[in-house]
């Protein structure tokens, strides 16, 4: 048997095996139907500092994976993000936040009002320490705070690498805050007899979180500075993520619960996009995977275009990426407050010749800054996942195929008029379609059948993946 795809940057679930009638399609499986089952909320660790201390290495290790961004450059960290972690069985959140500076301006001041948030929220706190330069005035301050929070704090001395080091780490008993713990987050030195100390502070469950479970994942992407930090700190309600006028201050995907319309959602704040992943470097290099990586642990992406200027190379880059995992889609046209009826022309025009390859995307005009129609990004959410979770009854679409064929036959092809035996949804998220065929359907015929799906079905605002497999023809045996 042979196969086509239309419409997919993967194949369909595996249906293998030559069919020559209807009793081989009841085997034919459902696959990909699945979340994640939700668990509740889980206790957070927030891992603090001044800059460069190694906090996202330290990050890095407890979590046992390379996650946070990490260079050797201060305050690669901007925002606070959250990781699952697990150590002896339990598992907890370890946030990585920004450089703490007390006295910092601007964008140092954001960052570190961050950090303070983490603090305020997480249930226990590492305070890291470079051991090689020993408490600066910035960590004193630092840790003055700290004792003044009622929040359980373990003191880290990091970078000791080596027995050299051990001698240097008493000093740190001049903060206060108890018994440093000599640790190297590069090789993992001491980092065991700090994670059982973690275990012994953590209660069993955070002190605060969303109620109810199984929130939808959404994941706020476009290019630097379009408003994705800003639109989320709407959503929130708070200072969620940094917002500065630096274009790529977000490095890392931040993760945040809000409650919208009653329910709870999971919306992470990426990286903008600057250039394509081969040819990013250093922590730009990483925070291009991390953004990629964020869209496919997504349910519904929200892709943000600067709609007061004119679309860009990213903006379709960015476009792709969501178009090729198959997530649901909405476009939000940020920053709608500038926009003149010169430029609304201008726009609808390019909408036409740029967004050609989505049109099934909803589409939101919103301004983060102001607010304005931001509550419509709840509905336009709800529809795109309810197409992409929706399934077509195996009899529902052999009707409507006999109904579709029969006012509109596909091409002849090699004098042949080629016949849809029979069809079926293969999957869900984003929904897949196979259709058994005895003939080749040419590409103008497919592309048919997927718009029709979409009407009849209404599957806007997600993906629609199409497959067709054509019978082989069996040789008669011969006596």
């Amino acid at each position: 048997m042979t196969e086509e795809f239309y419409g997919m940057e993967e194949p369909a679930p595996a249906l293998d095996g030559i069919w020559s009638d209807e009793s081989d399609w009841d085997s034919i499986l459902e696959a990909g139907d699945e979340l994640p089952e939700f668990t509740g909320p889980i206790p957070v660790i927030a891992v603090v500092g001044r800059p460069n201390v190694g906090k996202s290495t330290l990050v890095n290790r407890i979590i046992g994976r390379r996650e946070a961004v990490v260079e050797d450059v201060p305050g690669v960290t901007r925002d606070r993000v959250s990781y699952e972690a697990n150590w002896a069985g339990r598992r907890f959140k370890v946030q990585d936040t920004g450089g703490w500076e007390p006295e910092g301006k601007g964008l140092q001041q954001a960052i570190s009002r961050q950090a303070e948030v983490a603090m305020r929220e997480a249930d226990a706190i590492l305070l890291v320490i470079d051991i090689t330069v020993g408490a600066t005035t910035t960590d004193e301050a630092v840790a003055r705070t700290l004792r003044r929070s009622k929040t359980p704090v373990i003191l880290v001395a990091n970078k000791v690498d080596d027995e050299r080091r051990e001698p240097d780490v008493a000093e740190l008993w001049s903060l206060g805050l108890g018994e440093p713990f000599p640790v190297s987050s590069v090789h993992g030195r001491g980092t065991g007899d700090m994670l059982d100390k973690v275990l012994e502070i953590l209660p069993e469950t955070p002190r605060e979180g969303i109620p109810g479970g199984g929130p939808r994942r959404v994941a706020l992407v476009g290019k630097p500075n379009v408003g994705k930090s800003s639109l989320l700190n709407k959503l929130a309600g708070n200072e969620r993520s940094v917002v500065h006028n630096v274009a790529g201050t977000t490095v890392d995907p931040v993760d945040s619960m809000v409650e919208l319309g009653g329910k709870p959602w999971r919306f992470v704040d990426t990286a903008g996009l600057r250039r394509k992943v081969r040819q990013a470097s250093g922590a730009e290099f990483y925070a291009s995977l991390r953004t990629r990586s964020a869209i496919e642990a997504a349910e519904v992406a929200i892709l943000l275009i600067d709609a007061s200027v004119p679309m860009t190379e990213q903006d379709l880059r960015v476009l792709s990426m969501v178009a090729e995992t198959g997530r649901a889609l909405v476009i939000a046209f940020n920053k709608w407050d500038l926009v003149d009826e010169d430029r609304r022309y201008e726009l609808d025009r390019e909408i036409d010749r740029e967004l050609e390859r989505v049109p099934w995307a909803q589409r939101v005009n919103i301004s983060a800054l102001t607010g304005r129609s931001v509550q419509k990004l709840v509905p336009a959410m709800e529809k795109a996942l309810d197409s992409w979770d929706k399934r077509v009854t195996t009899g529902q679409l052999n009707t409507w195929i006999k109904e579709i064929t029969a006012a509109t036959p596909p091409p002849m092809r090699g004098g042949k008029l080629p016949r849809i035996m029979f069809a079926t949804q293969a999957a869900t998220r984003p929904p897949t379609f196979v259709f058994f065929t005895t003939g080749f359907l040419e590409a103008g015929y497919r592309r048919f059948l997927e718009r029709r799906l979409r009407e009849d079905f209404d599957f806007d605002g997600s993906p629609v993946r199409v497959s067709i497999r054509v019978r082989e023809k069996r040789e008669r045996k011969t006596k």
